[in-house]
């Protein structure tokens, strides 16, 4: 009988009625209530960790699950984390990061309606993930979803309230749980480790969507309050040419000063090459600056908020950056 770890960090899957709309109240404990088939193949124990809107996440609980997770790590066989949807992406990103080459499963779930209503996906998606969590063939940081295995560095939110809300970008699925069967589409070996632990993450990472037009000082703005700043450009990227305005510029003046700038695509897939077009092969030689590759943005960022505290020379942000961990990143050029 595996031994699993619930920790509840609140979320749509934990949410009850109040007076002003839907909140995070149930706690692990009753959550693990509604799928007491699971006593059948695998021991859990709760706890709860916080009890938060998703919206509300950022990097200081990300760092709390990675500590509860280390504080428990010898007694349990896997761990699942119930979280809110809308920033479940970051999160498994930033756990990828922050807890490496883990032989054991860290899975995260969560649904798009409560687990206490009669139409809900919340109940499958929980025994999904704690038969995930119970497989001997389970290892990594994953998100378990309707019904799909996603590795964590991989999965976006693709719909705001279909069952089917996540994707894997870039990436096949790792399988599939049907039947009450988990189903490996790919078996690879087991990054046995030692697992890895990180303990720091910086917020100081700030991210700016290129539109039609927008003045090249907003990124002076950014830049003078960050370490790093992520472009999402269009299509395979670049930064454009306006009269009123110089990005190159910009990005040219603080590469110098020592800001990392990343360029990532505001297309959903298939990434960055800066080496197709003069508006991004310039920016890239010139100005020095970095390119997300096939990789999601949720990953690009929780990456750097983690490479950051480690290093802030360029040369050392670019190998980690370009560093696959977790199945992150597949294309990377010179």
């Amino acid at each position: 009988m595996r031994k699993i770890l619930l920790i509840g960090t609140g979320g749509t899957i934990a949410c009850g009625h109040s007076e002003d709309g839907l909140k995070p109240l149930l706690t692990p404990e009753q959550l693990l209530s509604y799928v007491q088939d699971s006593k059948d193949f695998c021991e859990t124990d709760t706890i709860q960790l916080m009890n938060l809107d998703s919206t509300n996440i950022e990097p200081k609980h990300w760092l709390a699950m990675a500590a509860c997770i280390e504080a428990h790590y010898d007694e349990y066989d896997g761990f699942v984390i119930c979280h809110g949807t809308d920033t479940m992406a970051f999160t498994a990103a930033a756990l990828s990061y922050l807890i490496q080459h883990s032989p054991k499963p860290i899975v995260i779930t969560g649904a798009q309606h409560p687990i206490d209503l009669e139409d809900t996906d919340a109940r499958v998606n929980l025994m999904d993930s704690l038969r995930f969590a119970a497989s001997e063939k389970a290892h990594d940081v994953c998100v378990v979803f309707d019904g799909k295995i996603i590795a964590g560095t991989r999965a976006k939110k693709e719909h705001s309230k279909s069952y089917n809300a996540f994707a894997s970008v870039n990436y096949p699925y790792l399988g599939m749980i049907s039947d009450g069967r988990v189903l490996l589409y790919f078996e690879e070996p087991k990054e046995m480790g030692p697992v890895q632990f990180y303990h720091d993450m910086t917020a100081s990472v700030g991210l700016v969507k290129l539109v039609p037009s927008m003045p090249a000082d907003i990124l002076d703005y950014v830049a003078g309050r960050c370490d790093a700043v992520i472009i999402e450009a269009y299509g395979v990227g670049g930064l454009p040419v306006y009269e009123h305005g110089s990005f190159f510029d910009v990005v040219h003046k603080w590469t110098r000063e020592g800001k990392v700038f990343v360029m990532a695509t505001q297309v959903a897939r298939e990434g960055s090459n800066l080496a197709v077009y003069e508006v991004g092969k310039k920016v890239k030689e010139e100005a020095g600056v970095m390119e997300a590759y096939d990789m999601t943005l949720e990953a690009v960022l929780t990456k750097l908020m983690w490479i950051l505290p480690q290093t802030k020379d360029a040369g050392q942000v670019k190998r980690l950056l370009g560093q696959c961990i977790n199945r992150d990143i597949l294309w990377t050029r010179k």
